[in-house]
């Protein structure tokens, strides 16, 4: 009890199971210093309240939207200390974006060198390689 007011608390087993978690993964963030220790029975069992499940339903999300742990530590670390971490998550999300954006012009590039091999595999059998023609003669 919190100033006399029944907070929740939940085992490692049970919050795990409520946000669709693996335990081992809260010991993991708990161990790279993601969500802090959390309070222990008097037989040692992992107890968290509403703030650590809060956290670990944002980390949940954020890792979702595909943030590393690095970044996710990174924001977590701005609004501990009280500051507004809008800018920083701005930001990651403009250079995600422009990742993302690198990564489909590769892949559309890709796809275009794949389409003209099959094109040319047309033409060609395995015959005409030691193992494979059509894969000997890529980029060729």
């Amino acid at each position: 009890m919190r100033s006399g007011v029944y907070q929740r608390m939940w085992r490692i087993g049970e919050l795990a199971a409520e946000l669709g978690m693996n335990p081992r993964t809260l010991r993991y963030y708990e161990a790279i210093g993601l969500i802090p220790s959390p309070r222990r029975t008097s037989s040692g069992y992992r107890l968290y309240g509403r703030a650590e499940r809060e956290r670990l339903r944002f980390i949940r999300k954020a890792r979702a939207i595909g943030l590393s742990l690095s970044e996710i530590r990174e924001i977590l670390r701005l609004r501990d200390a009280g500051q507004e971490p809008y800018d920083h998550v701005i930001a990651l999300l403009d250079r995600k974006i422009a990742d993302l954006d690198r990564q489909i012009r590769a892949l559309e590039l890709f796809r275009r060198e794949l389409q003209a091999l099959r094109r040319r595999a047309a033409r060609r059998t395995c015959r005409h390689g030691a193992i494979c023609g059509i894969i000997e003669h890529a980029g060729s």
